[in-house]
């Protein structure tokens, strides 16, 4: 039987705790996930996509088959690359649902051979998200409460 191997892709700009919410979920289904950050040159994020590996890469130290890295391009073309055959999103409301289901099936029709799984974060971080994250960060306040116990954000901006 050959290695099932997800790809989880996102710009985790931060990596949350709802993130990690649901790569604990997807590791209970897969042998191996990739968490993958989109990189896009048309965007600038809150932090760049290199610092976002380094941050993800120390927030899932000690977690096995985890890989961390990045990505240009179509999310399809890299399962490809990756040889993953899923790829899996992760949930916090319904409004993500309808959006995330729009992405999946234009995924499904570029490339059959990948489907997509929907994991919702528990319901603890479903209003966790990396826009309210950086919002609380941009104006000076704490978000350790949001974020990995092992990740201090500020050591990474001020890089």
């Amino acid at each position: 039987m050959s290695e099932r191997i997800a790809l989880f892709p996102g710009s985790f700009d931060p990596f949350t705790l709802g993130h990690l919410d649901v790569l604990k979920s997807a590791l209970l289904l897969f042998d191996k996930v990739i968490i993958a950050v989109g990189y896009n040159s048309n965007k600038s994020g809150f932090l760049p996509p290199e610092k976002r590996v380094e941050i993800i890469k120390k927030a899932v130290e000690g977690i096995p088959n985890v890989e961390v890295c990045s990505f240009m391009g179509l999310t399809v073309d890299f399962c490809r690359e990756k040889k993953a055959s899923i790829i899996v999103r992760g949930l916090r409301t319904t409004t993500d649902f309808e959006l995330e289901s729009v992405i999946a099936q234009a995924n499904r029709k570029m490339a059959p051979e990948i489907s997509s799984i929907f994991i919702p974060s528990g319901h603890e971080y479903s209003f966790i998200s990396s826009t309210v994250v950086r919002d609380v960060l941009a104006n000076g306040g704490d978000a350790k409460c949001f974020l990995p116990s092992n990740i201090n954000i500020k050591d990474y901006m001020s890089k």
